[in-house]
């Protein structure tokens, strides 16, 4: 809990550059591309959904879908927040997913 404070007390979204925050839980992940300025989720999704089960490879998204999702309502820059969690392991592979999909951090 700390360590998420500690990290959003220096990220915050806006129109041009939306936080793209992760949440984690023991099973799944969970991503939400979020406009700070309006308080307004841009695009969201999560490891629960058909289309990402799929393409899952032990636990490490292969693609990104939030990453297409964001895309399609035209954001091309995020800022990425880990919500407090290590950059490393399935956070690490989501984020190396979004790039791939076409966002820029």
């Amino acid at each position: 809990m700390m360590r998420h404070k500690r990290v959003r007390r220096k990220i915050t979204g806006t129109s041009g550059r939306p936080r793209m925050a992760v949440f984690r839980s023991l099973n799944h992940i969970y991503v939400q591309v979020i406009d700070d300025s309006r308080g307004h989720t841009v695009a969201a999704a999560s490891s629960l959904e058909p289309v990402i089960r799929e393409n899952l490879n032990n636990g490490a998204p292969k693609s990104d879908v939030s990453a297409m999702r964001a895309t399609e309502q035209g954001v091309k820059g995020v800022v990425f927040d880990r919500g407090g969690f290590k950059y490393h392991g399935r956070t690490k592979a989501l984020a190396d997913a979004a790039r791939e999909g076409g966002l820029v951090f």
